[in-house]
């Protein structure tokens, strides 16, 4: 049993700021991360918009910050499984911490039952682009910088044990119950992303040339992948590259009537990154309404427009490939009012968010109100 003042559920940037600025007060503060490191999605970004602040520069002091500071508790790896609340109001939470099969007290992130072993998956924290290891740390400025076994994918070779000079991996570790009580719970569960395999004629996921923003993203990031921004389908240096907008938001027919609010604008800051890592490249966006709504948007709207990013008003109908694997986009352009074709080398799917599902139910008796898009009311 641990007490608290303050529960926070989500370990991204919303949760560390959260908490740094309760902890400062004097407030003892217990975060909960899911992930094996905290940070959220920020931590993985290249730059935000409309000032192309460096995003890790940003996150990283806060998430460092968050770790040493003394009001502060960190659990990774660990999920929230049940809420409830007694009578004098004080929340009980029971927090599941699951078995990351590294004893974190002597693991010092050499990175050497990484080098040991043999198992190659996919990089979920690279979405996919390139492998890594079922030994690993999840990204170079991990915190904690601990290594994780994916048992999941493991084959119990004993490779990654042999190497560990400190003897750290333990196989024997079983997820552990904490019990909380906390007089207040912040929910920063942030968002999913919206999944392009659920629109057909984009050919999200059969097509090797159509990627997501954040998979772009990450081409983009100094820890990329890859020296450069590269095509996944052969490794090739694009020369035409598409931005389709609103691929899962303002579409009723996928169960996402809203606008998500940030795709034209990470669009646009990621069409200007490309065009500073290839500068010959012809960058190409799809939209159907530019909203550039907040201080300084308009202006970096236009700041694109200024680089030779073009601009076409147009619902793209459907996406074909090429033998050569580049990509036929068919689409509206309003301003013509005709049905029009153009080839590009690499489109880019920019996805809309989602709200994370199921976070309300954890919560018993009482569940915490959703509007009709499913985010708390």
């Amino acid at each position: 049993m641990k007490e608290v003042d303050v529960l926070v559920i989500g370990g991204g940037i919303a949760g560390i700021e959260s908490a740094l600025n309760l902890a400062n007060t004097g407030l003892q503060v217990l975060i909960v991360e899911k992930d094996l490191s905290i940070g959220g999605r920020m931590i993985h970004l290249s730059k935000v918009f409309p000032t192309l602040d460096c995003a890790a520069c940003i996150t990283t002091p806060k998430v460092s910050e968050a770790a040493r500071h003394p009001n502060i508790t960190i659990l990774t790896n660990s999920r929230v499984m049940h809420v409830s609340q007694d009578e004098n109001k004080l929340f009980l939470a029971r927090v599941e911490q699951k078995p990351r099969y590294v004893i974190s007290a002597l693991c010092t992130g050499c990175q050497d039952c990484e080098s040991a072993c043999p198992v190659v998956v996919n990089d979920e924290y690279q979405y996919d682009l390139v492998g890594r290891k079922v030994a690993f740390i999840p990204f170079s400025i991990a915190s904690p910088r601990i290594a994780a076994i994916d048992i999941d994918h493991c084959i119990l070779c004993g490779a990654c044990e042999k190497a560990c000079g400190p003897g750290a991996i333990d196989f024997t570790q079983e997820p552990e119950q904490v019990m909380i009580t906390a007089k207040s719970i912040i929910m920063a569960t942030g968002f999913k992303l919206f999944d392009p395999n659920n629109i057909a004629r984009y050919g999200g996921g059969r097509f090797k040339n159509v990627v997501t923003s954040m998979q772009m993203e990450r081409q983009l990031v100094p820890t990329r992948p890859f020296n450069t921004v590269l095509r996944p389908g052969d490794g090739k240096m694009p020369d035409r590259i598409a931005y389709v907008l609103c691929a899962g938001s303002r579409d009723a027919t996928v169960g996402n009537p809203i606008c998500s609010q940030i795709c034209c604008m990470y669009s646009i800051k990621q069409a200007q990154l490309i065009l500073g890592a290839l500068p010959m490249a012809d960058v190409t966006v799809y939209f159907l309404h530019v909203r550039a709504f907040g201080k300084g948007f308009e202006e970096f709207y236009q700041q694109a427009k200024m680089m030779d990013v073009s601009f076409i008003k147009g619902k793209v109908g459907r996406i074909r490939e090429q033998e050569n694997g580049d990509l036929l986009i068919r689409y509206e352009d309003i301003a013509s009012g005709h049905v029009k074709e153009a080839s590009h080398d690499l489109v880019v799917l920019s996805v809309g968010i989602l709200p994370t599902s199921g976070t309300e139910q954890i919560f018993e008796p009482e569940q915490p109100e959703l509007d009709p898009f499913r985010f708390f009311r």
